[in-house]
């Protein structure tokens, strides 16, 4: 069968990563035309538009896509183009595994955890007004006379939007998708303690929902707490559903339970679209260089090929991947002993280890 999929490289390291995850899908011997299009920076420079039209068309026309991580600015500066892509696309549901490999500098073995992290709204929904703004000061002014709770002059505001229907479909999603996969818990997380209507309203959802998968066991977790559980005891979470904020910090503190962001994937997944792309960001200090791990963004890849039903070339691709960072020979340096080990090998020479590996696989049927 073949397939076209649309493939943004991003900036930074995005271009070497992708490069590394197309070398192991290519060798996988698929039948895979890719659309190369730009988001970010690179689109800046070329179409002068960060997210220009023909990106989002080749992605709503492939309805799959492979994507490297974008940079975005702090403080200042253009908006997330990730977040913006998953709002254009309703990719309302971000998928992000947490799973020991073998050879990593984890010390959490064993670690299985699967994040599902609600997409389009929470704070990052984007509503915000600015410091000292005339509108800001008027809006200060009306929740001050309709909130028992007073907002400070002057101050920057952000509204968190928790709805009904985004709060459902999430939650709906992480039960099916938990029959899927044989995941036999889903943790709840959440703040309602203290947001009792936002927090609270995705918990009585989840409760409601839950009522209609029995053979799921369930359980609620206060966000900071389970800050703590996972360091503490991770081997007791299956499978975490968050509301957006909470999801984007608790997938990188599981990343760090099986050895670093490095080795973290990722998938954005809406009813008709999904784009896959690393947990980690664009390093843009490493642009260039040949050094970071390349398997965050393979193993995306991965995902990516069980999404369109090739899950055998998939089991491959992660069979591979974990042969080459088990033997702990060529991999980059975050999976070496320490940091500066001199044995430790770049992007692309890594990416070569897993395609000997993918390659032999094959041969031997």
């Amino acid at each position: 069968m073949s397939y076209r999929i649309s493939l943004i490289p991003g900036d930074g390291i995005g271009p070497e990563v992708t490069d590394a995850a197309r070398l192991c899908i290519d060798a996988l011997g698929l039948d895979i035309s890719w659309d190369i299009v730009l988001a970010g920076e690179p689109a800046l420079k070329q179409h002068n538009s960060l997210l220009p039209f023909e990106t989002l068309n080749s992605i709503k026309k492939n309805k799959v896509a492979l994507k490297g991580p974008i940079t975005t600015p702090v403080g200042s500066g253009f908006r997330s183009i990730n977040v913006a892509l998953r709002q254009e696309l309703d990719l309302y549901a971000c998928v992000r595994p947490a799973r020991y490999i073998e050879g990593t500098n984890s010390k959490y073995p064993g670690t299985d955890i699967l994040i599902v992290r609600e997409n389009s709204e929470d704070l990052y929904a984007g509503v915000e007004f600015k410091n000292e703004d005339q509108k800001t000061n008027d809006l200060i002014d009306y929740i001050n006379a309709i909130s028992e709770k007073r907002v400070r002059k002057p101050s920057a505001i952000s509204i968190k939007p928790i709805s009904h229907f985004a709060s459902e479909r999430i939650i709906r999603f992480a039960f099916e998708l938990a029959k899927k996969e044989r995941r036999h818990k889903i943790s709840c997380i959440h703040k309602a303690n203290i947001m009792k209507y936002t927090d609270g309203l995705f918990l009585q959802i989840f409760d409601e929902i839950a009522k209609k998968y029995p053979q799921i066991e369930t359980n609620n977790v206060i966000v900071d707490n389970l800050s703590m559980q996972l360091v503490l005891r991770p081997q007791e979470f299956d499978m975490l559903v968050l509301p957006n904020l909470y999801g984007d910090i608790m997938s990188d503190l599981c990343a760090g339970l099986i050895g670093g962001l490095g080795i973290a994937p990722g998938a954005n997944i809406g009813d008709t679209i999904a784009l896959f792309e690393p947990v980690h960001g664009a390093a843009p200090k490493y642009t260039g260089k040949n050094k970071v791990n390349p398997t965050a963004t393979i193993l995306s890849a991965s995902l990516m090929l069980k999404h369109i039903g090739e899950h055998k070339k998939a089991d491959i691709l992660e069979k591979a991947v974990a042969t080459v960072i088990k033997k702990g020979k060529n991999v980059t340096y975050d999976l070496k002993p320490t940091r500066t080990d001199p044995s430790s090998v770049g992007t692309k020479e890594m990416a070569e280890a897993i395609v000997k590996e993918i390659k032999k696989v094959l041969k031997n049927g």
